[in-house]
């Protein structure tokens, strides 16, 4: 078992903004779903990978990551068997081992931590405004 690989590795982009749940003890667990086209010499389509991320990963994710941006993703392969409805089925996810953000600098910019836009802390005078600058 020690010779044995379980490596993969995906660039996609998100299909929805991450969802960031915690655990009872405070570890963040961070979801996405990236879509990764592939083609062929007759065909062409999108596969969407689940990842799941946790811990500091997971934190810097869903601090940075938006619907559309694009990453590079190593992680895992993981498949969980649960029942339903008496059917035995499968689920198959990544777990995120490393994650790096791609993308244009227009894409980086877009990407900045999200954080509450400041409001001012006093309202402006009527005296600081000229008619000329009023828009309309």
């Amino acid at each position: 078992m020690s010779n044995d690989l379980n490596q993969c590795n995906f660039i996609g982009r998100l299909g929805q903004d991450p969802e960031t749940k915690y655990t009872a003890s405070g570890s963040a667990v961070t979801n996405i779903s990236i879509a990764c086209g592939w083609k062929s010499k007759d065909k062409e389509g999108t596969e969407w990978i689940r990842v799941t991320a946790f811990g500091k990963l997971a934190e810097i994710m869903a601090q940075y990551l938006n619907k559309g941006s694009q990453v590079y993703i190593q992680g895992r392969y993981k498949t969980d068997k649960y029942d339903k409805n008496g059917e035995t089925r499968y689920s198959t996810s990544i777990i995120a081992d490393q994650m790096q953000m791609l993308g244009g600098k227009s894409e980086v910019q877009s990407s900045q931590p999200r954080q509450p836009t400041p409001t001012p802390t006093t309202a402006p005078n009527d005296d600081d405004w000229v008619d000329s600058e009023i828009p309309f």
